[in-house]
Formats: structure tokens, C-alpha cells, sequence
């Protein structure tokens, strides 16, 4: 500092000295009275200025950032020798993962890149600037290496955050840049729900080769002291690898550094909002043959059912990549369960065709009735046939029994109503000439007097046949009508019949499903996802 005041006083005294002298010189010169006049005001301010500057006291660093500064040239790489090649470290702190957009396949990440090189041209003596060992320049005065992001998903016009680079005495500096990436990510979701993803993001120079500028990890390790727990995704680790590629274009290597971040889904959420629906729904299907067939409503519920879930597939499809590569494992048990369903809505049309066979008059075959009214229906937990029948016998057949008795007691009192009618008219059928009727109650014959013709017993024969006739009418109707009962009851009989069968089926079909449902439950979305 006692220097720099010296050589202030000296600047002084020789200016004071040039105002003295020059004056007188300028008057002596054939110039107009104008020019020297304003020449001379002109002098006398400049003078003045340049006092001013030199009274002020320039900060430390600005000297030192003008002395490194000065003839710098940010465009050319900051090596003396044009073979050597510049080193730059590369580092990476994760403070976030913000999104992961599986449909765009995109990994959105909140990081902070740390690049560091060693710059020949930003070197200074730390005792001539008072000890500086470090300074803060802005990064658009000095040379960057122009290290891009490989797999980039946004736009390179968007740039970074215009951050200050940190310069040490010996040259080396350290580039921060906190920065919002986002990169392509191949999203694997075949275990969707309980998938993970392994996301990588490359960094190299776009135009430098590994001869001019090579990259290289900062650190074995990525800091995560800074990192945000994200509410979907947990993160597993975070590896770097530095590679060495060659490209078509160049028979020179381009190196590049590598960070691998490997992610879990949370599954909690899916649980509550995928898993959980799906299994209730399939439920459903085992409900359609729970349902009776005289409800009417079996296939209206399995058609429902089905609709549920097609429309449930969708909702799922819209937050998944459209891609055949992969096909997740909630949309191949959706698939199964869906197809469960469909199969059961066919089976129902089967069994209401089996329920209401019975009206045709076909008796169930003897093979099936073998089969099904077996022992399958103690297997079944259905019980037998006989053992209703025998507790509680067929009203059916009580009526069928009552008409038939009924039936044989008014023929046999028609019958001794005729025979006894036969000889009431054998007694009254013989006349005299008078009218009067003679008995006899011993036999019946016909006796007729001379005076009279044969018109009145021809007349008792006929009432006798007409009696004889009616009778007969009345025994035979009673007998269609006897015989009409006896055919409703088989109707009926072969109706309950059929209905067994089919209540049978639909019982066989109820835990063939069961086990369906429960196994592909089991297999897809435990079992599977343990094994991965």
C-alpha cells in the first residue's frame, strides 16, 4: 500500500508540472482562438478525471478478478498445450425425484450437478492479492465444458441456472448448477403394481472427444443427505459408472458418466385403489350361482359384473405406457377374471336351460341322472331325493292316492245304486189294463193282460239302459280326470327333477369358479411379485 501511495504522489507532481508548461507552448501555436481555448478546457478535465480515479481505492478482488481476466478467451479450452486434455469431474446430489410419467415414459428428478476442472488460465499468486485463495466469477466470463444430459426428454433451449463458478488460486474450479432433469426412463411394468424401475441418466460432452475434454465420476458415491422422500416411489439406491463409447460419426472415444437410480413402487395405494376392487369384483362372479334361477336376475348380475370390469381395465389402461413390449400382471389377472366372468354368464344360460327343461316331458337320462343325483349330491352337501319324500311325503302323490280312492267309492255306489234301481223297476214296470201297478218281489218278470200291447215294459227297458249309461259317463269321466292328476304329478316329478340337476350344476360350477378365482388371486398377485 506505502508503494502505490509513492507513486500516486509522483503521478501528481508530474501533472502539476504539465499544467505549468504546456500553456505556454499551446499560445505559441497557430491554431484558432476556439480550438485552443477548448483544447485547453478539454486538458484541464481530463486531468481533473483521471485525479479522481486514481484517489479511489480499487477492492481486492476486482484487481484480482482483472488480473486473471485480462486477455482471457472463455471460447478456447484452458490448456496451454492443445494435446492435453481438459479433466472434468463429474458429480451429482439427488434432492428429489418430483415425478415418474409412465405413460410418457419420463423420470422427473430435482438434482444438483457438480463439475470441477482445472482451468491454466485462472491461476494467481495468493500473496500479491492478499491472501485470496478463492473467488466467485459468473460462469458466462469463463470456459464451460458443454456437458448435456444423453437422454434428455426436455427441450435444450430451456438452460440452466446462470450459477457463479467457485475459482481457486491453483486454477481448479467448481461449477454447482442446481437444475430440474428429465429423462427418458424405459419403464418396465410387468409387475405393475409391485414393480421397480431402474432409471439411468447420462452425462457427457455433446461435442469434445475423450482426447479434449474427458469426463470422468467425481465421486464413487451420490449424496443423498439433501434427498425429499417422495410419497409413490421409494428409492433403493443411486449407483454412478463411467463409460467409454464409440460412435459412427467419429473414430474418436466420447466417455460419459453414468448415474443409475433405481426405484420401488408403493403399493399401499395401489392395494386400497386396485387390488382390493378387483378381488371384491371377482367375488361377484362367485354370486351369480349362489343366486336362485327362479330370481331371474343370474345373468343380469354376471353381465354387470362383466361391465365392472371392462369398465375398470380402462381406468387402469389410461395410467399405463401403450406398449406391447410388457403386458402387466393387474391387466392379465383383470383378463382371467374378466374371462372367469364371461365363462360364468354361459354356464348360467346352461343351467336356466337345465332349471326349465322340465316342461318338455323328457325325462333326465339315466346316466345323468346317476351322475348328478348320486352320490355327487352328498359330496355337494345337497342331500338325496328320497330323504324329503320320505319325511315329508309328495303332496302330489297324497292327491293322486285321495282322487283314486274317491274315484272307487262312487263307482261302487253307482254300482249298487244300479242294481238296486234294476229291481225297484222290475217291480213297478208290470201293469194291468187299469194302470194298476203289481209287485213282485221275489223275481222280476213281465206279465201283460190280453187287453194290452208291449209299449209300456219296451218303455223300463230304455230307462233302465239310459241309468246303465249315465253311470258308465260318470266312471269314465272320473277316470280322465284321475288319469289327468296322475300325468301332472309325473310332469311334475320330472320338472323337480330337472331342477335338481341344475341346482346340482350350478353348485359344481360354484366352486369350480371358487377355486379359479382364489388360485389365479394367489398365483398373479402374491406369488408372482415374491418371485421377481
Amino acid at each position: 500500500m506505502r508503494y502505490l501511495r509513492e507513486k500516486q504522489w509522483i503521478r501528481n507532481i508530474r501533472i502539476v508540472l504539465l499544467l505549468i508548461l504546456v500553456p505556454g507552448h499551446l499560445a505559441n501555436l497557430p491554431k484558432p482562438a476556439s480550438i485552443a481555448e477548448g483544447a485547453f478546457y478539454n486538458v484541464t478535465y481530463v486531468v481533473e478525471q483521471n485525479t479522481d480515479d486514481d484517489n479511489r481505492v480499487i477492492p481486492d478482488e476486482q484487481r484480482l478478478m482483472n488480473h486473471i481476466l485480462k486477455g482471457y478467451e472463455k471460447a478456447v479450452r484452458p490448456v496451454q498445450n492443445a494435446s492435453t486434455a481438459v479433466i472434468v469431474k463429474m458429480g451429482l446430489t439427488l434432492t428429489q425425484i418430483f415425478d415418474m410419467d409412465e405413460k410418457n415414459q419420463v423420470l422427473v428428478t430435482n438434482v444438483w450437478l457438480d463439475q470441477e476442472w482445472y482451468d491454466e488460465f485462472l491461476r494467481w499468486d495468493r500473496e500479491t492479492f492478499s491472501n485470496i485463495s478463492k473467488i466467485r466469477i459468473p460462469c458466462n466470463k469463463i470456459w464451460l465444458p458443454d456437458i448435456v444430459l444423453y437422454n434428455n426428454a426436455a427441450e435444450y433451449t430451456d438452460g440452466v441456472m446462470s450459477a457463479n463458478a467457485m475459482v481457486e488460486n491453483n486454477g481448479n474450479v467448481f461449477w454447482p448448477i442446481p437444475t430440474k432433469l428429465q429423462s427418458s426412463c424405459k419403464v418396465d411394468v410387468t409387475y405393475f403394481p409391485f414393480d421397480d424401475q431402474i432409471c439411468k441418466m447420462k452425462f457427457g460432452s455433446w461435442t469434445y472427444d475423450g482426447f479434449q475434454v474427458d469426463i470422468t465420476n467425481r465421486s464413487e458415491e451420490v449424496d443423498l443427505s439433501n434427498y425429499v422422500v417422495n410419497g409413490e416411489w421409494v428409492l433403493i439406491s443411486v449407483k454412478v459408472q463411467r463409460n467409454v463409447v464409440y460412435y459412427t460419426c467419429c473414430p474418436e472415444s466420447f466417455p460419459d458418466v453414468t448415474f443409475f437410480v433405481h426405484i420401488r413402487r408403493r403399493t399401499l395405494y395401489y392395494m386400497y385403489n386396485v387390488i382390493f376392487p378387483c378381488i371384491m369384483m371377482s367375488a361377484l362372479t362367485l354370486l351369480v350361482f349362489c343366486l336362485p334361477p327362479d330370481s331371474g336376475e343370474k345373468i343380469a348380475l354376471g353381465i354387470t359384473v362383466l361391465l365392472a370390469f371392462s369398465v375398470f381395465m380402462l381406468a387402469v389402461a389410461e395410467n399405463l405406457p401403450e406398449t406391447s413390449e410388457f403386458v402387466p400382471l393387474i391387466s392379465i389377472y383383470l383378463t382371467i377374471v374378466m374371462s372367469l366372468t364371461s365363462v360364468s354368464v354361459i354356464m348360467t344360460v346352461f343351467v336356466l336351460n337345465l332349471h326349465h327343461r322340465g316342461p318338455n316331458r323328457r325325462a333326465v337320462p339315466i346316466w345323468l341322472r346317476n351322475i348328478l343325483l348320486g352320490p355327487l349330491q352328498d359330496i355337494l352337501c345337497l342331500g338325496k331325493n328320497n330323504t324329503f319324500s320320505t319325511l315329508n311325503p309328495n303332496p302330489g302323490f297324497i292327491r293322486t292316492m285321495s282322487l283314486r280312492a274317491t274315484l272307487e267309492n262312487i263307482a261302487q255306489e253307482l254300482q249298487n245304486e244300479a242294481q238296486l234301481e234294476n229291481g225297484v223297476m222290475a217291480d213297478t214296470i208290470v201293469t194291468d189294463g187299469q194302470g194298476t201297478t203289481l209287485h213282485n218281489d221275489t223275481r222280476c218278470d213281465v206279465r201283460l193282460l190280453p187287453n194290452e200291447t208291449h209299449q209300456r215294459p219296451r218303455r223300463g227297458i230304455q230307462i233302465k239302459n239310459l241309468h246303465t249309461k249315465s253311470h258308465e259317463e260318470i266312471i269314465r269321466n272320473l277316470q280322465i280326470i284321475l288319469d289327468k292328476h296322475e300325468k301332472e304329478d309325473r310332469n311334475f316329478e320330472i320338472v323337480q327333477e330337472w331342477r335338481k340337476v341344475a341346482q346340482v350344476v350350478d353348485r359344481i360350477l360354484f366352486w369350480i369358479f371358487l377355486i379359479g378365482t382364489v388360485s389365479s388371486t394367489i398365483i398373479i398377485l402374491v406369488i408372482t411379485p415374491a418371485m421377481k
